[in-house]
Formats: structure tokens, sequence, C-alpha cells
């Protein structure tokens, strides 16, 4: 069994660290007491082509799974809202174009992302329909050449900047799931409109906003699949994209861990450093398993997703519940460590520990992941 990085690969990584290293951590605490933003360093990324990781090489992308991940975890270790501005963008919002959109559609707005890093949302949770996607308020009706939306969403990540987005409402909520279909919704489209962003525990550069649809008018050819597909479309969005939850995790528990054991080399206390203190190194013990098996997890199912070609339902699931829940952990044990300095923001880990903290929550919630698992273990549908 081979866990090791290809040639490349590893460049890669090396290229991530020290960009992030030198444009994106020495930024994050500035973006997270502002909520600024970052315009001018998603720009140089698109420079990098880190936009089109992930995306099918025919429309300007480079198709690297592996990759991909790579870079999310790097990116998650300089700052959690970057990251989830990133992720949201080439993999969660951009998915359902890419694995249901047709031609016209593809050629449109895939190439917007890879060359231009173009900034897309995904428009699907509503006041009471969270982990119930079947429950969308959201309606849909057709009127010629055009269907028309009404309703609002909440909690939208890129929905103040979105350039574009995909959406979900329903024809008629009786259909359940059935009744829900998919749009893309181009930025200046009569009838939409942003209404107030969130303020947030954590994530502060990413807007969590919310989406107005006031009669709002999208032309046919912006539906995406079939009508009655969008709840399979969002589903496959969600699973595609856990993988790299969990690699953003990774990467938070990345620097939560660096910044933990850093500081506990440098502090002492009764005479001599903390780390030599059996409580500490406990902790730092715990904190380097967590992270390796949390890797070892996310790094599995990214193989298995690019190997396979499949999206598999179980192994992601297996790896964004246990970065997620490991990330909280390391977090945790990083602000122990640096007792009252790290209840403050002169300190990484305050900020971390709040980053972390939806990764429990969004794309799923952890009890959403072991309903999946046991599902899938089970084979009960």
């Amino acid at each position: 069994m081979d866990f090791e990085l290809t040639e490349e690969q590893k460049m890669f990584q090396s290229m991530m660290r020290d960009f992030v290293d030198r444009e994106i951590a020495p930024n994050a605490a500035r973006w997270d007491d502002t909520n600024e933003y970052p315009t001018e360093t998603l720009a140089k990324m698109a420079q990098l082509g880190l936009f089109g990781l992930h995306l099918p090489e025919e429309y300007g992308g480079s198709g690297d799974d592996i990759t991909f991940m790579l870079a999310c975890e790097e990116l998650a270790r300089g700052s959690g809202g970057l990251s989830s501005i990133y992720i949201t963008t080439v993999s969660l919002a951009i998915g359902p174009i890419v694995m249901f959109g047709n031609e016209e559609q593809k050629r449109k707005y895939i190439p917007r992302v890879a060359n231009e890093g173009a900034s897309v949302a995904f428009g699907l949770t509503e006041a009471m329909a969270g982990s119930d996607v079947a429950a969308l308020d959201m309606k849909y009706s057709r009127e010629g050449d055009h269907y028309i939306l009404n309703g609002t969403k909440i909690f939208i990540t890129n929905g103040a900047e979105a350039d574009f987005l995909v959406t979900f409402a329903t024809k008629d909520k009786a259909l359940g799931y059935k009744g829900i279909s998919a749009f893309i919704i181009d930025k200046g489209t009569p009838g939409f409109s942003v209404g107030k962003l969130e303020k947030k525990m954590g994530l502060h550069p990413a807007s969590a906003a919310e989406l107005v649809f006031d009669n709002c008018k999208v032309p046919a050819k912006n539906l995406l699949g079939e009508e009655g597909q969008g709840f399979k479309i969002a589903l496959r969005a969600i699973d595609s994209c856990r993988v790299t939850i969990a690699a953003q995790c990774v990467g938070l528990a990345q620097a939560a861990y660096d910044a933990a054991v850093a500081y506990a080399k440098e502090r002492k206390q009764f005479g001599v450093e903390i780390a030599r203190h059996q409580g500490i190194q406990f902790m730092i013990a715990d904190m380097a398993v967590d992270l390796d098996a949390a890797r070892l997890l996310t790094y599995r199912a990214a193989w298995q997703q690019q190997t396979t070609g499949i999206v598999n339902a179980k192994e992601p699931a297996m790896a964004k519940l246990f970065a997620s829940e490991a990330a909280h952990r390391i977090a945790h044990h990083a602000i122990q460590i640096h007792g009252g300095y790290g209840y403050t923001k002169e300190f990484a880990v305050e900020r971390i520990y709040r980053d972390q903290r939806i990764m429990e929550l969004f794309e799923g919630t952890s009890e959403m992941q072991r309903w999946t698992i046991a599902r899938q273990i089970t084979a009960l549908k």
C-alpha cells in the first residue's frame, strides 16, 4: 500500500506552503478582524492556476483531485475563511455544473472559474431546510422561455460576491424531493438580490449571505439538468465536496498543532519549558495521533475518488466526520496549551478555534455523517 505523493504533487505541496506562508498566513488575522474579502490574494491564486484544480481539462482545468486536496489543506492552514471561499467556488458550487451541465453551460461557466477565478455560490440552505433538503420552500414556475423563482436562501457562502450561483427550488412542495430543480443564476438577473450578511463566529473573510428571489426571471436554458433532478444534483455536489472539507479540517488542525508545539517549546513554567511537563506532552501526543488519522482518512478518500472516478458516500463522510471532530479536539488542546494567551486575539489559535467550529456543521453535520456512514454499512435505503 503506497501512501507516497508523486514528485509533482510534492513539488506542488512545497509551492503551496511557500505561497501560504508568504501571502496568506501574514494577512489572516487582519482579514478576520475586518471581515475583508481577500480580493487581491484570490487574484494571485487565479494567476497560479489554483482555480483550475479539480476541474476538467477540456474546460481549462487540471483534473487532479489529490493536488486539489493538497491545495485545500494548505490554504486552510493559512486562513480558514479564505479556504472556504475557494472550496465553495471550486468544489461545491461549480460541481453541479461539472457533473450535470450541458455542453453549452459547461463551456460558458467552467472556464470563468478555471481561467479567471470567478466566484461561485451554492444556494441551497433555507430557514426551514438545512439537513432536510427536501423541505425547500423556494418555489419556481414556468412562464414561456423563463422560470420564475420566489423565495429566500440563508447562510450562503460567497453569496455577496458570487459572479453566478447554482440554486434550488421546488415546483410543488407536495412532491417532496421529486419536485426540486436546480438553476444557474447570473449576477444581475432581474428579481435576484443579496439581503443581509450574517455576523458569524468564524470564517470572517467568507460572506454568509441571505439571497432573495422576488419574481426572479431565469432563462429556461439556465435549468441545470432536468426538472425534478435538483435533489440528486444537490446531494451529489455535497458528497463530492466532503473530501475537500476534510482537507480543510486537516489544514486548520495542522495550524493549531504547529502553533501549540512551538509555544510549548518556548513557554517556561516552574523553571522549564512546558513541553517537558507530562500533562502537555500527553496533549501533544493526542493531537499528533488525531492529525495523522484525519490526514490518512482524507487522503484515502481523495485517492479513491481520483482512481475510481466514483463519488462514494461512505469514505468521504468518514473523512469529514473524523477530521472535523479531530480539528475541534486539536484546536481545544492548542488553546489549553497556550493558557490565558490562547483566549486572546494576539495568538492565532483563538481564530483557528472559531474557524474550525463550523466544520462540524456545514456540508452535513456530524450527526448526518454518522447517519450516512451507518446507512451505507447496513445497506438501508
